[in-house]
């Protein structure tokens, strides 16, 4: 277990490490960390996915409909990504809080 997070998120009673109600930031952080990527990577499948069905369309118009959908479904979650980020961003300039770390007092 690396230091940083042994040294947050566990306490050590009678030489055995113990859950503390902090070890919540290592559990939150790491979820984080799995799924922006994952988030990103979905947005971008999305965009080839209805790029591809697009381009296959051909003339059919409910099948260009439907490629029309997932795009701008694809664009909209990208848009709302980058728009709670900027909205994070923008509170942390405002205020000097940066939101963005997940933090619980103590310990």
């Amino acid at each position: 277990m690396p230091t940083v997070w042994t040294k947050r998120c566990f306490q050590e009673i009678e030489g055995v490490d113990v859950a503390t109600i902090q070890g919540l930031e290592c559990v939150f952080a790491n979820i984080v960390r799995v799924l922006i990527p994952f988030v990103g990577l979905a947005m971008f499948i999305m965009l080839i996915v209805g790029a591809f069905q697009y381009m296959n369309a051909g003339s059919d118009p409910k099948a260009a409909q439907k490629a029309k959908a997932t795009l701008t479904s694809a664009l909209i979650g990208l848009i709302l990504f980058f728009g709670i980020w900027f909205i994070l961003k923008l509170i942390q300039t405002i205020t000097g809080v940066d939101v963005t770390i997940f933090k619980i007092p103590g310990g």
